[in-house]
Formats: C-alpha cells, structure tokens, sequence
C-alpha cells in the first residue's frame, strides 16, 4: 500500500513518507514507535512467569522475581545487538510467521473446523484471504532473504 501511495519513492520505514507538519503524522508515528514497547512486555511475561517457576518457593521473593526480568531483558537486548542483520532477520521471520498467524491460519482453522457450516461466499472469501497471505509471505520472504544475502556477501 505504501508503495501504490508514495511509488518509487517509498521509504523503508512507511512513517518517513509522512508529511513532518501533521498532527496526524505525529501520531502515528508515535503510535508506531509505542505498538513494540507494549508487546516486549506480552511477550516476554510467559517466559518470565515460567523462569519464576523453576526458582524454589522461598527464593520467589519481589527483588529476585524484579533482577530476573530485568535480566531477561538485558540478556535480550545482548542477543539482538550481537546477532549480526538483526533487522533483517527479524523481517524475514515477521513476514513469514506474521501472515501465518494473522491471516492464513485462521481462515484454515475456520474452514477446518466449520467445514459443513459454511457458505460458498465463506469459503472463497477464506481461499483469497489464504491465497493473498501466500502470495506475501512469499514476497516478504523473498524480499527478506535477498536482503540477507546482499549484506552477507
């Protein structure tokens, strides 16, 4: 969509497209900037919850459960600064597990389990929703991968 707005001059982060002047770049440039620090902290709770588990019940106090997360998150910090084209690998697993798990699967799951229920329009709204998430799961990865291997050699 950015690139059917903006054409050949797309830039890679879409919120540098966005007029500077705005009010409504400025929020959703915020709002873009905000969206990751919200989901670090869901993502990461269950495996911090299941670390506090393997700690022995008298050893579940508020200052070691606080220098257990915060190493959690200094230790993922290190991970994503030394793992070299972070970015890139990221990207390529956004593109690919993101279209999975928001578009993919649930029309799959949905067919699957509603397969007598469902009408003909259900079902090829769900096909094209299927075949349009393949396409740029391939794209993405494509994309990705090419990336990866320009910066690699």
């Amino acid at each position: 969509m950015g690139y059917i707005m903006f054409g050949e001059s797309t830039e890679s982060q879409f919120t540098l497209n966005l007029p500077p002047n705005l009010v409504a770049s400025k929020i959703a440039v915020w709002t873009t900037v905000t969206n990751p620090i919200t989901k670090y902290a869901l993502t990461m709770t269950p495996l911090a919850l299941s670390l506090e588990e393997l700690l022995p019940p008298n050893k579940q106090t508020y200052p070691n459960i606080m220098m257990l997360r915060s190493a959690l998150v200094v230790s993922s910090l290190i991970i994503a600064l030394s793992v070299p084209f972070f970015g890139l690998v990221m990207s390529l697993v956004g593109s690919f597990l993101t279209m999975f798990v928001a578009y993919i699967l649930p029309c799959a799951c949905f067919l699957s389990i509603l397969r007598s229920k469902v009408t003909w329009y259900q079902v090829v709204l769900c096909v094209f929703i299927i075949v349009v998430g393949l396409c740029c799961v391939g794209v993405g990865t494509y994309s990705s991968l090419s990336k990866i291997i320009q910066k690699y050699q």
